[in-house]
């Protein structure tokens, strides 16, 4: 919050008897995956939510279909403004890096589809995360293996 929104909300001079209490969005980064073919395409589907009120910045990565959307609004409005207004068809940004995910070359969690670097977000969806998650025994045996661990290969 900046010095003259704290000033202007001490000195609220409004003319009415109550103070009416406003609620604030969050400052969000929304990511939006929606395919781009062209210039043109990929001009509409900026425009489409360049004017929208909250909106800060708007970035497009054409060669991953992925708008990033930054300001104070609410994903589920922004992500129905570009469906209504580029009439493509979007959704949130299912991928996340690949470090994240424990077993990022599980079935559910590969998408020949993603980007380089990035996987499924398996995380998210309940029935799909245990079987990317690893077990104990799992753990136990990757680590004894590793190079990073300065007594591997060592019987336990």
């Amino acid at each position: 919050m900046g010095f003259l929104e704290y000033v202007s909300d001490l000195c609220d001079c409004s003319l009415g008897g109550s103070k009416k209490l406003r609620k604030r969005k969050q400052l969000q980064t929304v990511e939006i995956k929606v395919k781009m073919d062209c210039e043109g395409c990929m001009r509409r589907v900026k425009k489409s939510v360049e004017g929208m009120k909250g909106v800060t910045q708007v970035e497009v990565d054409p060669k991953q279909s992925k708008l990033t959307v930054i300001g104070y609004v609410d994903p589920n409005k922004v992500l129905a403004r570009v469906r209504q207004r580029t009439g493509k068809k979007a959704e949130f940004w299912p991928y996340v890096p690949y470090d994240v995910v424990p077993h990022p070359y599980a079935p559910e969690a590969y998408d020949m589809k993603a980007p380089p670097g990035y996987v499924r977000n398996v995380l998210a969806e309940p029935e799909v995360a245990p079987l990317t998650r690893a077990s104990s025994i799992e753990v136990k045996y990757t680590t004894a293996f590793s190079d990073e661990n300065p007594n591997a290969c060592v019987v336990m």
